[in-house]
């Protein structure tokens, strides 16, 4: 079975729109939402009810640190991600609360694979696995909770590489080619980082998302353009801050 894996739409539904027909022309009978489903965007409420739809016909769904911040604003807006999250909270109506507030941190995907926002290690801390040290760090807290596990998926840092650790138990990065599928046999553990769908930041303003063949045990990472000019102005229409409307132009 062909799994879509999708993090960080960040309410950007157009780039969501565009990831989800792409999976679905790629072959993806399930989906997974790896948080941050909420946060920067403009249209909050119109992604959750895509997402609760999707939720509905069984797909899998974590919880972001910037869902959880829509549901906690913080009473200082010190960051960019504070600085929208009462905007967003002010947006969502009572079943996206409900809906936000039952997400898990974390997810078994089968009985070999866990689906996490950020690191598996202290989930609620929402650490970024930005490199070989994050993410055997990672890797070992999700394999003290059962070793059966060999695939971890996460997303947060907004961009994509895959982690895997060798014979020797060493842990070596990979960068992956959008488009091109990448043998992950079972004999090692995996950590895939999938990239963002709604908020890339590699200078490429295409959208992020990867699908996991656990038949074949293959993971493809792509890239799929969206219309993100009209994505931006509906953060300019809601009054938010440029600065959000201007990333997703530049990819940055």
């Amino acid at each position: 079975m062909k799994i879509a894996l999708l993090s960080d739409i960040h309410a950007n539904r157009p780039a969501l729109a565009a990831c989800l027909q792409h999976a679905r022309g790629q072959g993806a009978e399930q989906f997974a939402l790896l948080g941050d489903l909420v946060g920067y965007g403009g249209e909050p409420a119109a992604v959750l009810d895509d997402i609760m739809a999707l939720a509905a016909q069984g797909a899998w769904v974590v919880l972001g640190n910037h869902d959880a911040m829509a549901l906690a604003p913080p009473a200082l807006a010190d960051s960019r991600g504070a600085l929208g999250a009462q905007w967003t909270h002010d947006q969502l109506r009572p079943e996206h609360v409900a809906f936000l507030q039952s997400l898990p941190l974390t997810l078994r995907m089968g009985d070999a694979a866990l689906l996490v926002h950020a690191s598996a290690d202290m989930p609620a801390q929402w650490r970024y696995v930005e490199d070989s040290g994050a993410a055997e760090r990672s890797m070992t807290a999700a394999q003290a909770l059962d070793p059966a596990i060999r695939y971890f998926f996460s997303g947060h840092v907004h961009g994509q590489a895959l982690y895997f650790m060798t014979p020797t138990a060493k842990l070596m990065r990979f960068t992956p080619e959008p488009g091109v599928a990448v043998p992950v046999p079972p004999h090692r553990q995996w950590l895939a980082i999938v990239g963002s769908v709604g908020q890339p930041r590699d200078g490429d303003a295409r959208a992020m998302y990867a699908v996991f063949d656990d038949t074949a045990r293959q993971v493809t990472f792509h890239r799929v353009p969206y219309d993100h000019a009209a994505a931006a102005a509906c953060i300019r229409a809601a009054g938010l801050p440029p600065f959000y409307a201007d990333r997703l132009e530049s990819g940055h």
